[in-house]
């Protein structure tokens, strides 16, 4: 008898699991850890050492929900062609593990939760650039951009920039030039991350009818956008050191990660106009690599006696 119940609860909380976890995949969760790289390490540059223990962790709360919902509203919308695209095809509005209503329910109240949390817990600032974080991702990035425009994922990146707004607001409850640079570092780096992918998957996002640079240009012109952005990218990330006033960890760390990264761009590039295997995803993670060097190395810095 206990066993015939044992196996009647163990299938009750199989579809419960399969459940949550098909909520947790509709946040893209990946992209919510990258952005949480990022948000931490600005905070500390902020407030210029340690801030409160509780605000950092009501701040990454705040923003992991914020992109959370934004991932899921992205998932909706984009349902059509992730059915069609081999990369997305475990997505649970494709799977049907959740139903349409279920994810968009689920996406408005993710995202008037993390409004609401960062406006009690931390300040009105944060909530509103957590509000135009979710707006540009879904109205500006996924409604408008990207079935309509290569340029889609340049300028639908400014939403994968906000953290850094949001986790400086939080801090100081203003802004500063400082955060203008960190911002303009990830939009800045963003194509050179992205198009590598996009290159790998360009017969996907062919299929769906999705005009990504790798699908409209050839490998070569895609080489030599994701170098140019890498190198505008590094470029950037060095106008800190004076505007933040960063020392020798941030300053070597921006020089020897920089350089390897412009190095694995250029290599892309010369395999690409050479008509050879090219090995896209290399930069992808390369370029995952840097980014989290470089704000591993913001949020060190301000820490240190020189």
């Amino acid at each position: 008898m206990q066993a015939a119940v044992d196996t009647r609860d163990t299938a009750t909380a199989r579809p419960v699991r399969r459940k949550i976890a098909a909520y947790v995949a509709l946040t893209k969760p990946r992209v919510i850890e990258l952005l949480l790289v990022v948000t931490a390490p600005t905070m500390i540059l902020a407030a210029d050492g340690l801030p409160g223990f509780w605000l950092v962790i009501a701040t990454l709360i705040g923003g992991a929900m914020s992109a959370g919902s934004a991932g899921a509203f992205n998932c909706y919308i984009d349902r059509d062609i992730d059915r069609v695209m081999k990369r997305t095809k475990n997505r649970p509005l494709v799977t049907g593990e959740l139903s349409d209503r279920e994810a968009l329910v689920f996406a408005y109240a993710l995202g008037v939760a993390s409004i609401a949390w960062l406006w009690v817990f931390t300040n009105w600032l944060a909530a509103v650039l957590s509000l135009a974080a979710i707006l540009l991702y879904v109205v500006f990035y996924s409604l408008i951009l990207k079935r309509r425009t290569a340029q889609n994922i340049v300028w639908g990146g400014v939403a994968g920039c906000m953290p850094v707004l949001i986790g400086w607001a939080a801090v100081t409850g203003s802004l500063d030039w400082a955060p203008v640079i960190l911002f303009l570092i990830i939009f800045l780096w963003t194509p050179p991350h992205y198009w590598p992918l996009s290159l790998k998957y360009k017969d996907d996002y062919a299929a769906a009818k999705v005009p990504m640079l790798a699908v409209v240009r050839g490998r070569a012109q895609v080489g030599l956008q994701v170098v140019l952005y890498a190198w505008a990218t590094v470029a950037c990330s060095l106008l800190l050191i004076p505007i933040a006033d960063m020392g020798l960890l941030y300053t070597a760390v921006a020089i020897v990660s920089g350089g390897w990264f412009i190095y694995e761009t250029h290599r892309l590039y010369g395999l690409a106009i050479r008509h050879e295997k090219v090995s896209p995803m290399r930069v992808f993670h390369g370029s995952i690599v840097y980014l989290s060097l470089l704000f591993l190395a913001v949020g060190i810095d301000p820490l240190l006696p020189f």
